[in-house]
Parts: structure tokens; sequence; C-alpha cells
């Protein structure tokens, strides 16, 4: 596995959402490590590997592959991310568990903008928005990061803004990827919260992420740097 994301001034970061494979090794060298692991997620990831691999719409979507589930409680809200997510050009699909390590729910793949659920795990509604909230979250960060069409991401809220429930969780979580937490902070945050995403990524769609969210100082700085606000 090769990161690509870079870390810049403790601002961006990259981690799973941004990892990709390196160059065009064929499909079973990209599998050396079999199913359920980071290599068959990569070989997804760079659309080398696409058994049962579907992309999804919206709620519609849902019901043909779990039908009996009760999605009505949960319709208007994931349409309306999954209408931002289309305007702003992010993909999203249903995979088979084999294409996860064990206990991945989904990913967001910054270089392609593809986002990928778990399917064995989103039959359940509540599980499915969770996940959509949080991967949706990272897609927001990316959108930040002055545009979708990188392959950065930055923070959106002042970390002691974010609850202290989700500062622990992520803390925990990422013990061993410490660079991971500010990011992760607030996705907990906005996976567990109705709407909170929803309306990050329609800010994005509408091209005003930046009035609609003060930018942090250090993504304020790199904004202003790359030419994305001006001074």
């Amino acid at each position: 596995m090769k990161i690509r994301n870079a870390i810049l001034a403790g601002l961006f970061f990259g981690m799973a959402h941004g990892m990709t494979v390196d160059a065009k090794p064929g499909r079973a060298e990209r599998l050396q490590k079999g199913y359920y692991s980071y290599d068959a997620m990569g070989c997804m990831l760079v659309k080398e590997c696409t058994d049962g691999v579907e992309r999804i719409y919206n709620t519609k979507d849902l019901i043909a592959h779990f039908p009996e589930s009760d999605w009505s409680y949960i319709r208007d809200e994931f349409d309306r991310i999954m209408l931002a997510f289309e305007e702003i050009g992010v993909e999203v699909h249903l995979a088979p568990e084999k294409y996860f390590p064990i206990g991945h729910r989904g990913v967001y793949h910054t270089v392609s903008n593809h986002f990928y659920l778990n399917k064995t795990f989103v039959h359940r509604p509540n599980i499915l928005m969770s996940v959509v909230r949080h991967e949706g979250w990272h897609a927001a960060q990316d959108c930040m990061a002055g545009t979708i069409d990188n392959s950065l991401i930055a923070i959106i809220k002042n970390e002691e803004d974010v609850p202290k429930i989700w500062q622990e969780i992520a803390t925990k979580t990422y013990k061993d990827m410490p660079n991971a937490i500010p990011w992760e902070k607030e996705a907990f945050w906005a996976g567990k919260t109705e709407g909170m995403t929803q309306d990050a990524l329609e800010s994005c769609a509408r091209g005003t992420m930046w009035n609609d969210y003060d930018p942090t100082p250090l993504t304020e700085k790199w904004l202003i740097e790359n030419g994305y606000l001006n001074k």
C-alpha cells in the first residue's frame, strides 16, 4: 500500500481515504494478500477488482438490494446526500465484503472521488447512514481543501468545537495513527449527527464552502497561498 496524500503543515491527511497502489501491476499481484485485505481494497479502488461492485444513485437502489429493510426514515437525508455527491462528482458503490479489510464498512477514495460501501454491513439503515455520513464528511473535507479534484483533505471544524465524546473515540480508535485524529474527530461526529454531512456536501455543491464554514487558520493560509481565496 502506498499513501499518496501529503501531510502539509499539519493540515492535510490522506490515510486510507486516499490510498492507492503503485503503477500498473496485474490483478494477481495486487491480491498477494488475498481478499479481506488492504491489497483487495486497493485493487477495488483502482478498479482492477470489480466483481460484484455496483454503483448506486438513491434510495430506490437500496430497496432493490435490501427489500426487507425499512428505508423510509432515512430516505430524505440519504437522497439529498446522494444528489450532492452526484453534483460534485463523487460516485457511490456497493461492493462485496471480500474487497474490504475485516471490519471495514466503507471507504472514500480522495484520488478518484469514489466511495465504496461494504454490502455486508449496510443492509441496516442506521449503519448505512452512519457510514455514508462519516465517509461523506471526508468528501466534504476534500472540498474544503480547495477542490474535490485534488487528493488533499482539510479539517472543517476547529478541533475544540468537536464534542468531547467524539474526540475521545477518535483518539482511542486512531491511537496508532495519530496524524489521522484531527480529521477523524469531526468525521465521527458527523457520522452520528443527522444533517451535518448533508449540509456540508450541499455547501460544496453550491460552491459556498468557505462562506458557510470559516476555514481554520492553517486552511485559510493554504487556500490563500494556492489562489483559492483572496487575501
